[in-house]
């Protein structure tokens, strides 16, 4: 299965683009929704499965909800309130909510043994 996530902002795009392979195309709304860029985004995601991941905010909501229309087979994933927008969003969670929707193929995970530095090993 192909898939393709459209999301609100370049910066949401960066932090998503972290913990997904580089496969994934991962497409933006830039917070507006006119015709032209509703098509582009039609015939750019051509037959992929969308998965539709907006912030949890009045903007979000409007543009899921267009985008819904759009795309009616579309997944729907969430972040939590509280948390800045996707961009804002631990990688942590993000990975957790993309694990939900059933990607785990297309995740990138942390390497487990990479060296997490503390302030206190810097002065060492």
């Amino acid at each position: 299965m192909e898939i393709a996530i459209i999301v609100e902002g370049k910066n949401d795009k960066s932090r998503l683009s972290r913990v997904l392979s580089p496969d994934v195309p991962i497409y933006c709304t830039f917070g507006t929704l006119n015709t032209n860029r509703i098509e582009m985004l039609r015939k750019s995601v051509g037959d992929r499965q969308v998965y539709l991941f907006m912030d949890h905010d009045a903007s979000g909501r409007r543009i899921r909800g267009v985008l819904g229309d759009v795309f009616p087979d579309a997944e729907h994933l969430y972040t939590r309130r509280g948390y800045a927008g996707v961009e804002g969003t631990p990688e942590e969670y993000l990975i957790q909510q993309l694990e939900k929707a059933g990607l785990e193929a297309y995740i990138v995970y942390p390497d487990p043994s990479a060296t997490v530095w503390t302030k206190e090993d810097v002065g060492r």
